[in-house]
């Protein structure tokens, strides 16, 4: 790239910490390391012309979990493992919520239902017969119960007449929360460039040498916040899973309102501006989601477009304006990974596809293991 003096002197010198990635993570990490360095030079890099991977194409659910979430991931962990993942989840919708405000997100705290299947019985019992025993373990967060049984007042079909209602879960508007954190990161003498990738670093016992699609140049600490794409740049198990969403036209006298869950949470749907927001089908195909290609299948999006047609919305005419995919970091464990790699490189990644719950919360974390 032919920059000029000044361009190299103002914005590829002296630099204290790099962060690559300007989602949630990324640009959470800069606002903290802010408050912890006043002085120092933050340089957040982003490879896609606006935040890529799923910090803006995600459906915005303020969610920590839904019943049958919980009792698989008690599957793989304890209880003790299970309360810490809840926990944060929690404070990071929390800080997400003091940072932004929930006026300039537009958080909307109208529940959150579990949806369940005529053809699986087997798992409505079993949430059913474990209720109390999962309020019991989350009460010491919630100081009350979260999940109680309510009838099917939004008319939905093919699946059983009670659903699971969470009455903590909320949800925002996704755009003005991004929007929201790239104006406060910008305010406060952050510098973000977009469509730079970085493809590799080298490390020196004082700094790190970063080669970009652009030019390369030297920063003291790189910090990597690419969840998703994680694996390209850094030796970690993260693997991208892509999460594919349509979005329905504006529907007249729409009345369903809040987040719902279905089949163990792979598909997920919510009102916004008099729409239908649905998305998921990974389940259908895991090895092919498994992918960083922003774009969508055939399979999926015909069973997405179905169980709109024959379960959420089947007495309304609707048509599908747009549709989309994001690519989330997941692996075999749901913690994140939030840990230093060598000298002068971090990571933050792997937010398990709840990045708006724990997003805040992991960049913050990713901040404070710089020193």
């Amino acid at each position: 790239m032919n920059l000029s003096y000044w361009e190299i002197k103002s914005w590829f010198t002296n630099i204290d910490f790099t962060i690559v990635g300007s989602g949630i993570v990324g640009l959470s990490c800069a606002l903290h390391l802010r408050e912890r360095y006043p002085k120092a030079k933050i340089l957040v890099l982003e490879k896609g012309t606006l935040p890529q991977g799923a910090s803006t194409k995600n459906a915005g659910f303020a969610c920590f979990g839904s019943l049958s979430e919980i009792l698989d991931d008690l599957k793989a962990h304890s209880e003790a493992e299970v309360l810490n993942l809840v926990q944060k989840r929690v404070e990071g919708l929390q800080l997400l919520r003091k940072n932004l405000g929930d006026r300039t997100i537009d958080y909307l705290q109208y529940g959150g239902y579990e949806l369940f299947s005529k053809d699986d019985d087997v798992l409505y019992e079993t949430c059913l017969s474990k209720r109390e025993a999962i309020n019991s373990l989350l009460k010491p967060i919630f100081k009350a119960d979260v999940f109680s049984i309510k009838g099917n007042c939004f008319q939905f079909k093919n699946i059983n007449e009670h659903y699971v209602f969470n009455p903590f879960e909320g949800q925002i508007d996704t755009g003005k929360m991004m929007e929201a954190l790239l104006q406060k990161v910008q305010s406060k003498d952050i510098k973000i460039l977009n469509n730079i990738s970085v493809e590799s670093y080298q490390e020196s016992n004082s700094s790190i040498s970063v080669k970009t699609n652009l030019l390369e140049f030297s920063t003291s600490k790189l910090l990597v916040a690419t969840n998703g794409f994680a694996s390209q740049l850094i030796n970690e198990p993260v693997k991208p899973a892509r999460a594919q969403v349509l979005i329905t036209k504006p529907i007249k006298n729409l009345r369903i309102k809040g987040t719902f869950h279905l089949d163990r949470g792979y598909y997920y749907f919510r009102n916004i501006d008099d729409r239908i927001l649905f998305g998921g089908g990974r389940n259908l195909d895991f090895k092919g989601e498994e992918t960083t290609a922003f774009s969508q299948t055939t399979l999926i999006q015909n069973s997405l477009e179905t169980i709109l047609k024959d379960t959420i919305l089947p007495t309304t005419p609707f048509e599908i304006e747009h549709r989309w995919s994001g690519i989330m970091g997941v692996g075999n464990q749901k913690k994140a990974i939030v840990k230093q790699i060598s000298n002068h490189v971090f990571c933050g990644v792997r937010l398990g596809g709840i990045g708006v719950a724990i997003g805040s919360t992991i960049g913050k974390e990713l901040a404070q293991i710089t020193d």
